[in-house]
């Protein structure tokens, strides 16, 4: 007689092999989630620079705002729409607790040296510690710069990111080259973190701190290197030397840091190595030797991964420094109508280093529109300078509406469209950043509030807006629901997008907008919905959407101001963000 039960064996087999799968699937993503990398779980930090301290009568002179959220916060304001609370820098690192005051961070009695005498002064009896113009994240990602942009005040400062403590914190260079003798516009790690070279834009002055870890990557001095300084100005001098201070931060630490070396006055020179003018006007001899750079202030030294900083200009033209040489040194040189001015976005995908071009931070800005991108291959330079304006930049696009500044050639004299949206026509190329992939870079505009996005293989150039829900026209974007509504002649729905990074597992960009009171280009910025934009990427990273914003505030900061083209904003809200960094969580 046959086993009746053995028409069951197969399903019941099959029935458990589907468990076995299903456990083993599941144990499968278990351990893969305990050994991947932690690209899943990190932080956003904003970069505010509006003043942290009540009764000021300038914007962006006293103090700025540091706003962190953790990524895990972001997504379930995202899913759920519970807000993310920003981390404070106590030593508790708490959700809520911040944002975290610089003036707290880099506490006011710190004292001032000149190498290693003490000048008698703290940086509380010191001015321009404010305008907190950006912050990146170092290779090791365990430290971030603080970049305090305040014509005439020029602080950088070290931050330990897992702590949220001061490390160190320095001013740098003042020299006769411009009015306000210093200031850091941003500064950027090199290739290895061996290094932070700072754009010290009034000073004209392209500067290194040398950076000496242990060998788990922690820093234990910072050295200030006076002799690898590189002006690009014209009869430069120096008036005052670069400054660093000590004492104990917020945490009751020792901050760390020397100011070393002699300025070389070969590297504060004229000429390149060309003999051509570092910045027009050198010499009166014959307009041959003017150079095409008519303004050396620096905007951004974009590093390489070969050390290759490519230093933009305000008014145009570019040079391209080799950053290990001490003092540091010029190898390539190209004029304004080759390199257009006033870029600041700058990235490398493969070997190949994209730079963009926008309108003058100055007043004259005001009438210009520009969006412009460039091209270059880093492997085309060498210890030795090559030729002025070689090898060519790729022109990879330029606006047909770009006007007549900062070395472009053709177009109109001037755009007076203003920025409110709706009836401005200008844009503003500024900051850039390009997918993990590489396949793609994106590109703000700030007035037009639009992401520009290029192909990097076939330069093809596609786009989409900040202000729809699907980024292409569709619904209220996240920015309506989020906008400021104490003023209701302020345009809402306004993100003027600023400078942004994707998250390290390429799901989102993280981009800054701009506030009502624009501390800095307040002819091109201003917005309706400070903070830092969640954009969702699509399409494999061609195009995204704007999912969410992590609002900022700042109602302290009590200064007002004219904003040319836009809307003279009378309300309380003064949260202004410019910068916005990526730090992955260790652990």
């Amino acid at each position: 007689m046959s086993n009746p039960l053995k028409w069951l064996r197969k399903p019941i087999n099959l029935v458990l092999m589907a468990i076995a799968t299903t456990l083993f699937v599941i144990s499968q993503v278990t351990i893969s989630q305990a050994l991947a990398p932690h690209e899943n779980h990190y932080e956003i930090w904003g970069s505010d620079q509006s003043n942290s301290v009540p009764g000021v009568e300038s914007l962006g002179v006293q103090g700025g705002l540091i706003w962190i959220w953790d990524s895990q916060d972001v997504e379930q304001q995202i899913t759920s729409g519970v807000t993310a609370q920003p981390l404070g820098c106590d030593g508790q690192n708490r959700p809520g607790d911040g944002p975290c005051d610089v003036n707290v961070v880099f506490p006011p009695n710190l004292a001032e040296y000149d190498q290693n005498r003490p000048t008698g002064k703290t940086l509380g009896d010191l001015p321009g510690f404010g305008r907190l113009h950006g912050m990146l994240t170092d290779p090791q990602n365990k430290y971030l710069n603080v970049n305090l942009f305040t014509p005439g005040g020029g602080y950088v400062g070290i931050m330990d990111g897992e702590t949220k403590e001061a490390i160190a914190l320095f001013r740098v260079t003042a020299t006769n080259a411009s009015g306000p003798e210093r200031s850091v516009h941003m500064s950027f790690w090199n290739s290895d973190g061996s290094a932070l070279l700072l754009a010290n834009l009034n000073g004209k002055l392209l500067e290194r701190i040398d950076i000496v870890r242990n060998q788990d990557g922690k820093i234990i001095n910072a050295i200030y290197n006076k002799t690898a300084s590189l002006g690009v100005g014209k009869g430069m001098e120096v008036v005052d030397s670069a400054k660093v201070y000590r004492g104990k931060n917020a945490h009751n630490h020792d901050l760390v840091g020397k100011v070393l070396g002699n300025y070389n006055p070969t590297a504060l020179a004229d000429l390149t190595p060309s003999g051509q003018c570092k910045e027009n006007g050198c010499t009166a001899e014959n307009n041959a030797s003017q150079g095409g750079r008519p303004n050396n202030l620096i905007i951004c030294p974009i590093v390489s991964s070969l050390d290759h900083t490519y230093i933009t200009l305000a008014a145009g033209g570019l040079l391209v420094a080799d950053t290990k040489t001490t003092p540091m040194s010029i190898i390539g040189e190209y004029s304004n109508e080759v390199v257009n001015g006033a870029g600041c976005g700058g990235v490398e995908v493969d070997g190949t280093i994209w730079l963009n071009a926008g309108v003058s931070a100055s007043d004259a800005g005001a009438t210009q529109s520009t969006f412009s991108l460039y091209n270059l291959d880093d492997r085309a330079f060498s210890n030795r300078p090559n030729p002025p304006n070689t090898p060519a930049p790729v022109v990879v696009y330029k606006d047909p509406t770009n006007t007549t500044t900062n070395g472009h050639i053709g177009g109109e004299a001037a755009n007076t469209t203003g920025q409110l949206p709706g009836t401005t026509t200008r844009h503003d190329n500024h900051g850039m950043a390009a997918t993990v992939s590489g396949a793609y870079l994106h590109n703000t505009d700030r007035i037009q509030n639009r992401i520009q996005v290029f192909n990097t293989q076939t330069l093809d150039r596609t786009d989409y807006d900040l202000t729809s829900a699907d980024g292409h026209g569709k619904g209220l974007g996240a920015c309506a629901a989020a906008s400021i509504t104490d003023d209701s002649n302020l345009p809402t729905n306004d993100p003027a997008p600023d400078l942004m990074e994707p998250s390290p597992d390429g799901k989102y960009l993280f981009v800054a907008f701009r506030g009502p009171l624009p501390v800095s280009v307040g002819h091109s910025s201003q917005g309706s919905c400070p903070g830092v934009g969640v954009v969702e990427l699509t399409e494999n990273g061609a195009s995204g959407r704007l999912v969410s914003v992590l609002r900022s505030s700042n109602v302290t900061d009590s200064a007002l101001s004219s904003i040319a083209g836009g809307h003279d904003y009378q309300g309380s809200e003064h949260s202004d963000l410019h910068g916005v960094a990526i730090r992955r969580h260790s652990h």
